[in-house]
């Protein structure tokens, strides 16, 4: 007899629909997985052989066959166990056919029979929605995560004797509604916040140009200046996650295993920091199976790189592509996958191998050649993908113990929604939604300036070398600032403010 159960493997980002074909016919006994399954999925026999004897079922002793459609997928993951368990007990005769339709079921199994969380969820709920098939079936553990897909029946298993109950019309499983989301939580009381930075007003000045553009930034400045603390708050002045973005987001963390028993919809921007000896493909993704890596796992969000130049040079350059197309693809002989990779990158550096160079009150060490070796290890072309530099001096101490007002994230958040909230007015027919992705068409058409601002604008180029792209993203920033005053013009002052954010350009700590 044969048996058919939906499921689902993930490519990318994206689920893809598997039938999992069970033939029991009478002969020797074995049991065999075919249709390209990975190491994980062959090793399911064991788990499920145990999970169905353990259940109290006899498992049949018979010529088991096991077709995963369509052949030519690669199957990967423990998600598997489930549906296979559940396709020999109808292929027994212990379930019947017709009661398997119009459900999706994914999970792992232990021996005991109890059905654990997989990653991956996510992709999975949304390709059941999109097929039409109106209930999927995933182990307790994932059924908040597949609740945040509207108009699909989510239920939830603890163990394989409850599903075979509900099949068998004896009992339910666990209905997992939408309210069940999670929604957006408040910053809880040790959250960093704007108003813990004492002074450093044109540092938070740029980080709200940044914030209200979407545009890279690079601080520059020596060691305990503060510039990983203002890092960590820029996500608390960007716009809140749409729902379709906080979708994609979550999505990304799903397939990377890093949502967490019983978590839901990501509502919080991601904020990545990771350490300065990650391989390439700890960064970009990568592996045998390919998966995200850190410049996907801040889709959406905040990519901080402290200590930019001890990043391996070649790890530095791999990020062009991503700054540049919002993606990354990863290539292998039989195909490529392509993850997004949207992010606002944040660097810090010190000014020298030592950290002291221009530093008021302490003498630098380095000598010139040791700068110059130190800087280059940034190449020019990654450099000129960052739109905003700027120099984050020490903060005096007399600065840190004053009690004075600093204006907190909220305030800050309000001035860059509302630029936002005009840039998608500007944007909303096109792919783009926030100046530093506009290409060079869009900059011509929405980055008019004003005679003096012009002016002003070839005579830095001139003077300081500037790189055509260079003089884009001068362009790109100064568009920002102007949405910042609520302004339809780009005049000289906003192309000022947006010159001065190129210091590395213009060699002024040299």
């Amino acid at each position: 007899m044969i048996a058919r159960v939906l499921t689902a493997t993930v490519y990318g980002i994206d689920g893809i629909k598997i039938d999992v074909e069970v033939d029991i016919t009478y002969g020797l006994p074995a049991f065999n997985i075919v249709g390209l399954p990975e190491t994980s999925v062959k090793e399911s026999k064991e788990r499920v052989r145990s999970a169905i004897k353990n259940a109290g079922f006899e498992f049949p002793g018979d010529r088991i066959t096991i077709n995963l459609a369509p052949a030519d997928v690669r199957k990967e993951g423990s998600s598997f166990d489930l549906p296979i368990a559940v396709g020999i007990l109808a292929a027994m005769g212990a379930l019947k056919n017709e009661s398997l339709k119009d459900h999706l079921i994914a999970g792992e199994l232990s021996l005991d029979g109890r059905v654990k969380a997989v990653r991956g969820i996510l992709p999975v709920a949304l390709l059941t929605r999109q097929e039409g098939i109106g209930t999927i079936i995933v182990p307790d553990g994932n059924g908040k995560e597949a609740s945040i897909v509207r108009d699909i029946r989510v239920l939830g298993a603890g163990h394989l004797l409850e599903i075979f109950h509900y099949f068998k019309g004896e009992g339910e499983l666990v209905l997992f509604k939408e309210d069940d989301r999670e929604g957006p939580r408040p910053p809880a009381p040790d959250d960093v916040d704007f108003s813990d930075i004492r002074d450093q007003t044109q540092a938070k000045r740029a980080l709200e140009v940044a914030a209200g553009g979407g545009h890279n930034i690079i601080m520059v400045g020596s060691p305990g200046s503060g510039k990983t603390m203002l890092s960590r708050c820029l996500p608390t002045i960007l716009p809140v996650l749409g729902y379709a973005e906080a979708v994609e987001t979550t999505k990304i963390h799903s397939i990377a295993g890093l949502l967490g028993p019983h978590r839901a919809l990501i509502m919080k921007r991601p904020f990545r920091a990771p350490h300065h000896s990650i391989s390439d493909a700890g960064l970009i993704g990568g592996g045998h199976v390919p998966r995200p890596g850190e410049v996907s796992l801040a889709h959406n969000g905040v990519l901080f790189l402290d200590e930019f130049p001890e990043f391996r040079r070649h790890v530095l350059d791999a990020l062009r592509q991503p700054l540049e197309d919002g993606d990354v693809t990863i290539s292998r002989v039989n195909n490529a996958i392509t993850f997004p990779a949207r992010f606002m990158l944040v660097a810090a550096m010190n000014p020298c191998p030592c950290g002291y160079f221009g530093d008021p009150k302490r003498a630098c060490t380095c000598t010139g050649a040791q700068i110059y070796k130190y800087r280059s290890r940034i190449s020019g072309p990654l450099l000129d993908r960052i739109d905003i530099h700027i120099e984050v001096p020490p903060v005096k101490i007399g600065e840190l113990a004053a009690d004075r007002y600093e204006e907190p994230s909220a305030a800050i958040q309000q001035r860059v929604a509302r630029a936002r909230t005009i840039q998608y007015q500007r944007f909303k027919r096109k792919t783009i939604h926030a100046n530093a992705q506009m290409p060079a068409r869009l900059i011509r058409k929405y980055c008019p300036l004003e005679a003096a601002a012009q002016a002003m604008l070839e005579a830095a180029v001139e003077k300081w070398a500037l790189s055509p792209r260079a003089y884009h993203r001068i362009l790109k920033v100064a568009r920002t600032i102007a949405d910042l005053d609520g302004v339809d013009g780009i005049g000289e002052a906003h192309v000022a403010e947006a010159i001065r954010y190129r210091a590395l350009d213009k060699r002024l700590m040299m």
